[in-house]
């Protein structure tokens, strides 16, 4: 039977060895972004260190190829290099499979829950939602998706069925997986994670979305899911699209476990946040009003679970597309952030620059 077994392998080998060498190889293309961004801030505390740095940037550089096999399923890779000297140098690397059956990624990457999660809409550089507020001030950032970040996992989504799709992502060890974060777990001081050595928890994530266009009504749900350590974290989001307007919002409930393994000690409370705005898009222009409000107990502004407070963020964005990969974005913004048993922090700013695309 063994034997049998191991012919039948050999020519299943060879007969996908023909089919790939009658497909056309892979050739990586070169693609990516450049963010460069001026900005003023004022806020009350100011640390030791003063103000920020009055210029910012982002800059990534993508390679990415595929090629489609005799049978019609696509194979491609993605591999985004950070455009600066940076502790997390290549940001994603991955290998996808795609076809009738859906779409298989491998590799480091963001978990299905961060993909399918549907925020706010934002035109601006800074945001609420993800953003780059704690670029300019000293702040919490909301997040309503994730903060699990790339990991080495697989990750599979199903094919859209009358505009649903599920996502399911799974990484063995989040300590051995080249991540790089400031959580602090009582076990490791966090940062990067190498491949080979670490001791961190599976990794298991969810998402869910729908789509749709009822007579000129675009409309879009989220619901998603993560379960890291000892906790979870949950939420979803929404877009409702008319005419040239966009309303929308998030929310995700953070446990005070999520990410603590059973040796750790939790954060001091859960973290409730959520975002809503609206934005309207005119040809080449587009303004946004974005509001978010965080009730965050498992992360300091350091990242460290020393700390609990409560955030309300207000972000102006507006965008004018100069040519094809060119904008101009710019963003007035506000905040006020109480620190529970430390120093409150509130302010404004403004930021302006282009943001690149190729």
């Amino acid at each position: 039977m063994k034997k049998i077994l191991f012919a039948s392998s050999a020519l299943v080998a060879i007969a996908a060895a023909g089919s790939a060498q009658a497909s056309e190889p892979i050739k990586l293309s070169v693609g990516g972004f450049m963010n460069q961004w001026i900005g003023v801030a004022d806020e009350d505390n100011t640390g030791s260190d003063g103000r920020n740095n009055a210029f910012q940037s982002n800059t990534e550089i993508h390679f990415k190829g595929s090629t489609t096999l005799d049978n019609g399923i696509e194979v491609g890779a993605v591999v985004e290099l950070e455009g600066e000297t940076s502790s997390d140098q290549i940001d994603e690397q991955y290998l996808y499979v795609n076809g009738n059956f859906g779409r298989l990624e491998v590799g480091k990457n963001d978990s299905a829950a961060d993909s399918m999660q549907i925020v706010a809409p934002a035109v601006g550089p800074v945001g609420v939602n993800d953003g780059d507020l704690s670029l300019w001030v000293d702040s919490y950032l909301i997040d309503t998706s994730t903060t699990s970040g790339d990991q080495n996992r697989a990750t599979y989504y199903t094919p859209n069925l009358n505009g649903f799709r599920l996502g399911v992502s799974f990484a063995d060890d989040s300590g051995r997986n080249g991540s790089f974060d400031t959580t602090v777990d009582g076990s490791s001081i966090g940062g990067y994670h190498s491949d080979t050595s670490g001791d961190g928890d599976n990794i298991v994530s969810v998402g869910a979305e729908y789509t749709g266009d009822f007579d000129g009504v675009s409309f879009g749900v989220s619901a998603i899911g993560e379960n890291r350590g000892e906790g979870n974290v949950y939420g979803g989001g929404f877009n409702v699209g008319v005419a040239n307007f966009t309303f929308g919002g998030s929310y995700s409930h953070t446990e005070d476990d999520y990410g603590i393994s059973d040796r750790g000690t939790p954060a001091v409370s859960d973290t409730d946040q959520f975002d809503i705005g609206v934005s309207y898009a005119m040809d080449a222009a587009a303004v946004s009003l974005t509001y978010g409000y965080a009730d965050y107990g498992n992360a300091d502004t350091d990242g460290s679970l020393t700390g609990a407070g409560e955030l309300n963020t207000v972000d102006l964005g507006l965008a004018y597309t100069l040519g094809a990969g060119v904008a101009w974005k710019s963003s007035i913004f506000w905040f006020d952030d109480e620190v529970e048993g430390g120093t409150d922090n509130d302010g404004y700013g403004a930021v302006t620059g282009l943001a690149l695309s190729f």
